[in-house]
């Protein structure tokens, strides 16, 4: 994949952009907990209760029909792609049973469409106790996990920085390292209450610019990253640390963003995201690995000069993703969501 590589020695500051933005991981992490962690407090101020079998029902219908159509529809096209999926049977049960993120960091990275599926797995992960605790005990209880998680989180992150090893270390798809972000999402949820930050929008564009200051100050300077990072000890906690501030600050920058601000064209890719997260390395991989000159001879036919072959290939790769993301939603996921609706006791946006 060399056309797509960015040399860090030629472009430093694209090299460096490029690898912060597999940080959008955590922002994902921190949004849906905050999301989950909120319904699941008004549920019980509202009701009284938490409803532990209506959550788990409205989380398989969410996740699971998709995800299982695109991991065993993946195995399926293994079978006459090689590297599009694993072929082994252990790997098959540890995606099945969402501990794919652990299969992972014991194995190594199996299949570049299949690799991303470690995150649905983390995120099933943490909210198999979620609705449990928050029945049992509500904020405080939440709170006290939300810190023990954060603690742990940078333990496991000291841990990591004082190995020697070389290449990939298994970090990133650790589950309780990755838990950091699920907390702070948590405490957000938590501590405000339903409320948004009404902001003027130089004070969001300054929280943006800083929050990606932050991530880059991280990758840049203290060698913190998703994958071959090999950053001191003391490099490990102050990065993740700015890891975690620019996640948080990205996040309050947009919330509560007002509507004429958001174009909505965003507004239907963050309805159809879940899609769009599902299929996109499957159609990279696709383009760029497995059928690169099929990929070349459509930018030769739409005319286009043969240096922009990379760009006009990630521009193709995003438009293919966006139309699949598009027909599953409408063919295939709302039908599961307009059923995920019997389930719901509370709004899912803020009144």
């Amino acid at each position: 994949m060399d056309y797509v590589t960015v040399d860090p020695k030629v472009h430093p500051l694209l090299f460096t952009f490029c690898t912060a933005g597999s940080f959008g991981v955590p922002i994902f992490f921190l949004l849906s907990s905050f999301l989950i962690v909120e319904l699941l407090l008004r549920e019980r101020e509202q009701t009284g209760s938490v409803h532990i079998g209506s959550f788990y029902t409205r989380r398989i219908l969410r996740i699971w029909p998709l995800y299982f159509l695109v991991f065993y529809g993946l195995v399926i096209i293994g079978h006459f792609l090689p590297g599009v999926a694993p072929t082994s049977h252990n790997a098959w049960w540890a995606f099945s049973l969402f501990t794919g993120n652990w299969y992972i960091m014991r194995y190594g990275w199996i299949a570049g469409p299949v690799d991303p599926l470690w995150s649905i797995a983390v995120e099933e992960q943490f909210y198999i106790t979620i609705p449990v605790l928050t029945r049992l005990g509500g904020r405080k209880i939440l709170i006290w996990v939300s810190v023990i998680l954060l603690v742990i989180s940078y333990i496991v992150s000291f841990y990591y920085a004082r190995l020697v090893y070389h290449g990939e270390s298994g970090q990133w798809v650790n589950s309780w390292f990755q838990f950091q972000f699920f907390a702070a999402g948590a405490l957000l949820a938590i501590f405000l209450k339903s409320r948004v930050p009404n902001w003027p929008m130089i004070m969001r564009i300054f929280s943006f610019i800083l929050a990606l200051g932050c991530w880059l100050f991280a990758v840049a300077e203290l060698d913190v990253k998703s994958y071959d990072g090999h950053p001191t000890v003391a490099g490990a906690m102050a990065g993740w640390l700015l890891v975690l501030t620019g996640s948080i600050l990205f996040f309050l920058a947009v919330l509560g963003t007002p509507q004429k601000y958001i174009p909505k064209a965003l507004v239907y890719l963050g309805r159809i995201s879940f899609g769009l997260y599902m299929f996109h390395s499957l159609v990279f991989h696709l383009l760029f690995v497995s059928y690169p000159s099929l990929l070349k001879r459509i930018i030769s036919t739409l005319h286009l000069p043969a240096r922009s072959f990379p760009i006009g290939g990630i521009l193709f790769t995003i438009g293919i993703t966006i139309g699949l993301a598009s027909l599953s939603y409408r063919f295939f996921e709302r039908p599961f969501l307009r059923l995920k609706q019997r389930f719901t006791f509370v709004n899912s946006r803020p009144e």
